[in-house]
C-alpha cells in the first residue's frame, strides 16, 4: 500500500460515527473522483458527487444507526461492508447491508462503487 489506508480508514470511521460524512468527502476524495451506485451510471467529479451527497443527507429524516461489519485492505483499495438503518424522505424506512469498494491514489479516493440490494 502506497498510503497508510488502515490509518486513514480509522480516521474515516471516527469522523463517520461523529456525523461528519461531508468532512470526510472534502478531506479524502479526489477532484476527479468517480462514484457509482450499483449499476447506475457513474457520477464523475467532486462537485457533482458533492451535490449528490448533500441531496442524499438532506433527505434523511431519521438516522437510527450504522455498523461496520467487515473491512479488507489491498494495494490502494479498501473494501468495507456496512449495515445502514435510516428513514429517507423519498425512499421510506431503509435497513440494508452495503459494500463499498474504494480505490485510492495519493491519499485520495479516485473511484468508489457501492453494492446493495435495491
Amino acid at each position: 500500500m502506497s498510503t497508510d489506508l488502515r490509518a486513514i480508514f480509522e480516521d474515516i470511521k471516527t469522523q463517520l460515527f461523529a456525523g461528519k460524512a461531508m468532512d470526510i468527502f472534502e478531506q479524502y476524495y479526489a477532484d476527479d473522483v468517480v462514484m457509482q451506485e450499483n449499476e447506475n451510471p457513474p457520477i464523475v467529479g467532486k462537485e457533482a458527487n458533492r451535490l449528490r451527497e448533500i441531496d442524499f443527507f438532506s433527505k434523511v429524516t431519521e438516522f437510527r444507526g450504522m455498523e461496520l461489519k467487515n473491512v479488507a485492505f489491498g494495494d490502494d483499495v479498501i473494501i468495507s461492508e456496512w449495515y445502514n438503518d435510516y428513514t429517507h424522505a423519498e425512499w421510506g424506512s431503509r435497513q440494508y447491508h452495503q459494500v463499498s469498494v474504494s480505490k485510492w491514489k495519493d491519499g485520495k479516493v479516485v473511484s468508489e462503487k457501492f453494492y446493495y440490494a435495491s
